[in-house]
C-alpha cells in the first residue's frame, strides 16, 4: 500500500503545486495516482482531481472519526499504484496545542512518510535546524524525504544540500527552482477553481514538467513503499434504493463546492441528480427537490443577475414549496441581491435579506452546529433528539436587512454563521446556511434531505 502525505513547514510554501506536480508527472508514466485532500477544503481536490484524472477525495478528523478515514482511505487507494495525501497548513498546526487534528496526526494514523516541502527563499544553512527540529519535535512521525523549494539558482541549491546532507538523514528528494509562472492564481476564498481558469490544464503541465525535471520519482515512490498497510474495513453503506425522486443540482463555475460523497450518497439513496447551469439555463429542471452549493456567485454576478427566468422560476418553486438545500454561495444566491466591490446585481429574492462581501473573512474555520428542531427535513429516527453537527464555513459576505421573525435551524456553538449566534434560514420548505455540511457516519444528511424531497412529494 504505497502512500505518503504532502505537508510542509508553513502554509504558502508551494506544497499544492507540488502536489499537483507529482499527480500530473507519475500519471503521465502510467501510474495511477489516488489524491486525497486532508482537511475539508473544496478547492485542492479540484486541482488534484485534474492532476490525477482520478477523483480526490477528503479526509478530514472534524467531521469523521478515525476508523472512517482509515476506511474511506482504504477504499479508493485499493485500486491505486500511489496514493498521495496533501496536507493543510503546517505539519504540525491544528486546533488544539496537542495536535490532535494536525498532518502530523494525518501521517501517523494512516501510516504515511511525510514529504516536506520547505520554502528556502532567503535561506541557506539555517534549512538544516530547521529540518532537525521538525524531526525531534515527534519521534513518531516519519519525515521520509524533503523538497527544497523556491531555490533561487545552482549556487543557492548547493548551499542548501550541503547543509542538509551535513547535519540530517532527511533525504532531499528534489528542489524546485524560484518559478512565479508555476504559482495558480489566487483570490479571497484561496485558489482560483479549474472551472474557472482556462489555463487550468496548461498550469497542470507546466508543474508536472517541473517537477519531472527537478525530483527523484522513483525515490519517491521507493518512499511510499514503506508506507503502513491500512487495514481497515469501509462503513457498511445502507443498499441503494430505487430511484423515485429527481434532485436539481446548480453545478457551473458560479457553483462548484460538492463534495463526491454527498452527491453519491445522494444517488445512493434514491435521488437522480439533475444538473443545471445557472448561468445558462433558463428555466428549472423538472426535479422534487434543489440543492444549490457553494462557490463564488459574487464574481458571477453580472451573468446571474442576466437570467431572469430561470430566478424566477427558482422563487416560484421555493414559494410553492419545493425541498431546497443551499449552502454559502446558494444562500447568497438565494437572496435578493449580491453587492461586491461596487458591483450589485439582482438574485433570486426567496430569502428577504440582501448579501454584501467584504474584504475580510467573517465566517472561517471549523463550526458546530446545535440543532433547533425547526429545520424542515426528518430525523432518521423519532427517538434521535437534535444534536450538533459539525461542519465548517468560509465566507467574506454578510447577510444584511434579514427578517427580525427569521427562523434558525441551528444555534453556533462554535463560529460565525449569519448573524454570530444562529445560521440555517428556514421559510417554507428551505433550509439556507453558511455551513457547509458533509455527508458522514456523525451525519448521513444527504439521507434526510433526500427523505424530505420523497415526504413531500408522496404526502
Amino acid at each position: 500500500m504505497a502512500h505518503f502525505l504532502v505537508s510542509a513547514t508553513h502554509k504558502s510554501s508551494g506544497k499544492t503545486t507540488v502536489s499537483l506536480g507529482i499527480c500530473a508527472a507519475l500519471t503521465r508514466l502510467g501510474h495511477s495516482v489516488q489524491p486525497f485532500k486532508k482537511g475539508p477544503d473544496f478547492i485542492d481536490p479540484m486541482w488534484l482531481s485534474a492532476a490525477s484524472r482520478r477523483t480526490c477525495r477528503n479526509l478530514d478528523f472534524n467531521t469523521q472519526p478515525d476508523d472512517e478515514i482509515c476506511g474511506e482511505f482504504a477504499h479508493h487507494h485499493a485500486d491505486a499504484r500511489v496514493s498521495l495525501i496533501e496536507g493543510n497548513n503546517g505539519l504540525f498546526d491544528g486546533t488544539d496545542v496537542e495536535g490532535r487534528n494536525s498532518n502530523a496526526a494525518m501521517a501517523k494514523l494512516l501510516g504515511a512518510p511525510v514529504l516536506l516541502v520547505v520554502n528556502c527563499a532567503g535561506m541557506a544553512r539555517s534549512v538544516a535546524p530547521l529540518l532537525m527540529g521538525y524531526e525531534a519535535f515527534d519521534p513518531d512521525l516519519r519525515i521520509g524525504g524533503v523538497i527544497l523549494n523556491n531555490v533561487a539558482g545552482e549556487r543557492h541549491e548547493g548551499k542548501l544540500r550541503a547543509a542538509v546532507e551535513r547535519y540530517s538523514d532527511i533525504p532531499v528528494l528534489g528542489t524546485v527552482r524560484r518559478d512565479h509562472s508555476l504559482r495558480i492564481a489566487e483570490r479571497h476564498l484561496g485558489l482560483v477553481p479549474t472551472e474557472e481558469w482556462g489555463k487550468a490544464q496548461t498550469q497542470i503541465d507546466a508543474a508536472a514538467d517541473a517537477i519531472a525535471g527537478q525530483l527523484d520519482l522513483d525515490a519517491l515512490l521507493a518512499m511510499a513503499d514503506t508506507a503502513n498497510p491500512v487495514t481497515a474495513t469501509p462503513s457498511a453503506a445502507p443498499a441503494p434504493r430505487p430511484t423515485d425522486v429527481r434532485i436539481g443540482v446548480a453545478r457551473d463555475s458560479a457553483f462548484a463546492f460538492y463534495y463526491p460523497g454527498d452527491l453519491e450518497a445522494m444517488n445512493a439513496a434514491g435521488a437522480e441528480l439533475v444538473y443545471f447551469n445557472a448561468m445558462r439555463d433558463t428555466a428549472l429542471p423538472d426535479v422534487d427537490g434543489l440543492f444549490i452549493g457553494g462557490g463564488f456567485p459574487e464574481t458571477h454576478i453580472a451573468a446571474l443577475e442576466a437570467n431572469p427566468s430561470l430566478r424566477a422560476d427558482i422563487r416560484k418553486a421555493i414559494e410553492n414549496g419545493l425541498p431546497t438545500y443551499a449552502e454559502c454561495g446558494g444562500l447568497m444566491y438565494l437572496a435578493r441581491q449580491i453587492e461586491w466591490q461596487g458591483s450589485r446585481g439582482k438574485m433570486v429574492g426567496a430569502i428577504a435579506a440582501d448579501i454584501v462581501v467584504g474584504d475580510k473573512p467573517r465566517g472561517h474555520g471549523l463550526v458546530r452546529l446545535r440543532e433547533t428542531g425547526t429545520a424542515p427535513w426528518p430525523r432518521i429516527s423519532d427517538n434521535d433528539p437534535p444534536g450538533e453537527i459539525c461542519a465548517h464555513e468560509f465566507h467574506y459576505s454578510d447577510v444584511r436587512h434579514l427578517d427580525g421573525d427569521t427562523v434558525f435551524a441551528y444555534q453556533m456553538a462554535r463560529g460565525y454563521g449569519t448573524d454570530g449566534r444562529h445560521d440555517g434560514i428556514v421559510y417554507k420548505n428551505l433550509l439556507a446556511s453558511y455551513a457547509h455540511l458533509r455527508d458522514t457516519t456523525r451525519n448521513h444528511w444527504t439521507a434526510r434531505f433526500v427523505e424530505f424531497v420523497r415526504s413531500c412529494k408522496y404526502g
